[in-house]
């Protein structure tokens, strides 16, 4: 999936940022899957994690939990964003085990993800590798790559360069803190795939 594809950082700043998520086939394996849909939210929910949601109705910083799987449909795409490996790990090994017939898909730092497939015995582990080339053109014409570090977790673009620039001045003066200013541009990410963990992070660090 590529809109969790393009995520900037370093190795450092990424390695409490995974996002998995499950989608169906149109045409192939659609029929019904809003059902095995729900299975993966519920199997989600129980490893912590910090962002949850589903393209199609929202997520679950603006959208009530319940009201999200109530709307899952065949043609969504559920995600749920966890901070470290371990919740990861266990998430993992419960979708193995309830073998609902979906496309897992993680996305994160390589190294750790891959480990992990091999570990839980998955052939072959990863099934298949998806990179990110950068970004070409008028590079020049790009916000400072703090502030991309902050915006490519949206991979809709919804998280505005300006809003992420309004959200450092607004903690720079002390009007709100890099925890709350998180949370209002978790808000317009509408699929779910932000972390507003690592996001307060990288706004303190732009802070200072």
């Amino acid at each position: 999936m590529t809109h969790s594809l393009h995520r900037i950082g370093t190795e450092e700043n990424l390695v409490n940022d995974y996002v998995v998520f499950a989608m169906s086939g149109k045409g192939v394996n659609d029929l019904d899957s809003g059902v095995k849909m729900r299975q993966f939210f519920s199997i989600t929910q129980k490893h912590n994690p910090i962002n949850m949601g589903d393209m199609k109705t929202g997520n679950w910083f603006t959208i009530p939990k319940d009201k999200i799987e109530e709307n899952i449909q065949d043609t969504s795409i559920v995600h749920a964003v966890y901070k470290d490996m371990d919740s990861v790990s266990a998430v993992l090994k419960e979708l193995i085990e309830a073998n609902l017939g979906l496309s897992i898909v993680v996305s994160g730092l390589l190294g750790p993800i891959k480990a992990e497939c091999q570990k839980q015995g998955l052939k072959p582990a990863p099934h298949t590798v998806e990179y990110s080339l950068g970004i070409f053109g008028k590079t020049t014409q790009l916000p400072a790559p703090e502030v991309l570090e902050v915006s490519t977790m949206c991979g809709h673009g919804q998280v505005a360069f300006g809003l992420i620039r309004d959200a450092v001045a607004e903690i720079k003066a002390g009007r709100t803190t890099p925890e709350k200013a998180a949370r209002r541009l978790t808000e317009t990410c509408v699929c779910g795939i932000f972390n507003p963990v690592r996001a307060a992070e990288l706004l303190q660090k732009m802070a200072g």
